[in-house]
């Protein structure tokens, strides 16, 4: 299959490095939410080029990176060659993971990826197969209260910010008009807040903790609305053992 992060891998990587100064608190806090995770095996799922990986095993976990975009890997895999952290990265459809055996890993994450993804269903359920019980899956998407399709940030003649927010229950696939943005480019998948949480809780995972994080200042400062709602949710749930 041909992702469509393939045509753009480079560029996506460039951006992503570049957007890292602004970028780099959230990740902080996203890791501060996720804790320790020493030696435990852990799956990033739609890791992109590893970065997110790559913190995982800066803090000592054993990490499998899986991307259905092979040029991402291979940038992932590059930097792997060039500092070895021992991180094992395959191309497989995050929707199947049919390259891992059920019952094998002790968490998952996925970064900002879930919007991309189709069948949150299918991803979901597959997430839940390859973790032991009570293994824990802790995810970020864009916020999707306030970052619904073609939402748009307004400061009136005061210099009031405000957003306006359209088609929040729109569900499906939507694309940006800006050509020059990721979901100009590619487009995204927006669904309802309940339609994410009600497909986890579905699929049998049990719902322990959602943050909305503040953006940092540097983010404010390029886009002041940041600092008045929201724009990325956290969510951490864990798989249900049921005893027999």
């Amino acid at each position: 299959m041909q992702a469509g992060y393939d045509s753009i891998a480079n560029w996506y990587d460039a951006w992503v490095r570049d957007q890292s100064a602004v970028d780099n608190t959230t990740v902080s806090t996203f890791l501060d939410f996720i804790g320790a995770v020493d030696n435990q095996l852990i799956c990033d799922v739609a890791c992109g080029q590893g970065r997110i990986a790559r913190s995982l095993a800066q803090k000592k976990a054993r990490v499998f990176g899986i991307d259905i975009s092979s040029q991402l890997i291979e940038i992932a895999q590059r930097e792997e060659q060039q500092v070895e952290l021992g991180i094992q990265y395959l191309v497989d459809d995050a929707q199947k993971l049919a390259q891992l055996d059920d019952c094998s890993f002790d968490g998952a994450t996925s970064y900002l990826a879930l919007m991309d993804i189709p069948d949150l269903d299918a991803l979901c359920h597959a997430v839940y197969r390859i973790l032991r019980p009570r293994g824990w899956f802790w995810f970020a998407i864009t916020h999707p209260c306030f970052e619904s399709p073609h939402s748009q940030w307004r400061t009136d003649a005061v210099g009031k910010v405000s957003l306006e927010v359209t088609q929040y229950f729109t569900e499906g696939f939507w694309q940006s008009a800006n050509s020059n943005r990721i979901r100009g480019i590619l487009g995204a998948y927006h669904r309802k807040l309940s339609t994410y949480i009600n497909t986890l809780i579905g699929t049998g995972f049990e719902i322990k903790q959602i943050h909305e994080p503040e953006a940092a200042q540097a983010a404010i400062e390029r886009v002041p609305g940041c600092g008045i709602v929201p724009t990325i949710l956290f969510v951490s749930c864990v798989k249900k053992h049921y005893s027999n």
